[in-house]
């Protein structure tokens, strides 16, 4: 059965001409009957109606313009002809439901128009076909076949309305659907770079302090034992506190659930954190003037974090451009609407692909993702050559918009 109808979908044209052959048989033995009992008008020509109302109901959705033309075209020639209403004559109603389903409003009111005039003109036409009928039966009749007419024109019409309501929905359904897609390869952009930017802060800062701490750990082995095994001391430190964040990083990688205890995750650094950095750096001999101004207070967490990073990859790049005998100054403003961050050294500073816009080559991926980050939040980043030699980086972090 199901395959029956999938034929039948695919091949709409059969379909309508199976009806237009019983149109055109219900005609035919019409004709028979009415020429056995004083048929008026000659058989050949009634025939020749019915084979056009056939046509227009086999060919109705494949050509729906040209068999409407057709349609009023054979009307026409059955007035001229004096051929009285045929079962064929059906085909007007199924082609003014057809055009009347159709996107063309022009055809559609003009079949509206010859389903209006059609039950009148037949009519008048053929006043005596139905004997004994009164006037007022005669009148209702015709309005009833009009009613008819309009009928057909109006559920053509609603067909096509449902239509287009349902492509309508489709259409959306396909550009939500589209959308969802879009947003859902930002969020996984998004997220791949903030991954990244969390893999370069934790790498870049953890491992130049493993490394300043190896190469001093090796300089001073024979002569200070002591300083050797504080050195090995930070290093391992140092080390573990980077595997710990690399596991979250990976953990967020791989969706793993933070329910499930299978991962050591830490909570995001934050201002609090900042003291403990800037210990960890001096321990690296960078000496660091550490400075908190206005009064501390609870901040959104993006704002922590984006001020951690950003004084952490500031004094990373102190340690890695600065040059020997560099110090360096961070200071933490807290405004009315603002948190200030200030980190500056006064070293030989750093080449123009490493603060541009963009970097150049792969360098300045810390500066990128310091922008990022700012940016994010809705702050200004400022970063370039401090007056005088060295390097400076303000950033200012609006608090209004993320309270």
């Amino acid at each position: 059965m199901n395959r029956l109808y999938d034929f039948l979908r695919r091949h709409p044209t059969w379909v309508d001409g199976f009806w237009a052959f019983v149109l055109l048989m219900s005609s035919f033995l019409t004709i028979a009957v009415q020429g056995e009992t004083g048929y008026e008008g000659p058989e050949l020509r009634g025939m020749a109606v019915s084979l056009v109302h056939a046509a227009v109901v086999t060919w109705r959705r494949a050509a729906p313009r040209k068999m409407l033309g057709l349609a009023f075209a054979g009307g026409l020639f059955q007035l001229v002809a004096d051929v009285p209403p045929l079962p064929s004559n059906f085909a007007f109603l199924i082609i003014t439901f057809t055009v009347a389903c159709g996107t063309d409003r022009g055809l559609s009111r003009l079949a509206l128009a010859g389903a209006l005039l059609a039950p009148t003109v037949s009519t008048l036409r053929w006043p005596g076909e139905a004997e004994g009928e009164t006037p007022v039966e005669t009148v209702v009749s015709v309005l009833f076949l009009t009613i008819a007419f309009c009928l057909a024109w109006v559920l053509g019409d609603s067909l096509r309305t449902r239509r287009a309501y349902y492509a309508e929905l489709e259409e959306r359904a396909a550009r939500l659907e589209q959308e969802r897609e879009t947003q859902a390869r930002m969020a996984v952009a998004a997220e791949r770079a903030r991954i990244a930017r969390e893999l370069h802060d934790v790498v870049a800062h953890n491992v130049s302090v493993m490394v300043v701490q190896a190469d001093g750990a090796a300089y001073v082995l024979d002569t200070a034992p002591e300083q050797t095994r504080n050195a090995l001391h930070t290093i391992s430190g140092t080390g573990r506190q980077a595997l710990t964040e690399m596991r979250r990083l990976l953990g967020v990688l791989r969706g793993e659930d933070p329910a499930a205890g299978s991962l050591d995750y830490v909570p995001q650094p934050g201002v609090e954190q900042l003291a403990d950095l800037v210990d960890q750096v001096r321990d690296t001999g960078l000496p660091v003037d550490f400075r908190i101004d206005g009064t501390p207070r609870p901040l959104p967490s993006g704002v922590e974090l984006t001020a951690y990073r950003i004084v952490q990859e500031a004094l990373t790049n102190t340690r890695k451009h600065g040059g020997p005998d560099v110090g360096a100054t961070v200071r933490l403003e807290y405004g009315s609407d603002a948190l200030t961050v200030l980190a500056e050294d006064d070293g030989r500073g750093a080449q123009h692909e490493l603060y541009g816009e963009r970097g150049a080559d792969g360098l300045g991926q810390g500066l990128i993702g310091m922008r990022e980050r700012v940016g994010m939040v809705g702050g200004v980043l400022k970063a370039g050559p401090r007056p005088g030699g060295g390097f400076r980086i303000s950033a200012t972090l609006p608090l209004a918009a993320n309270d």
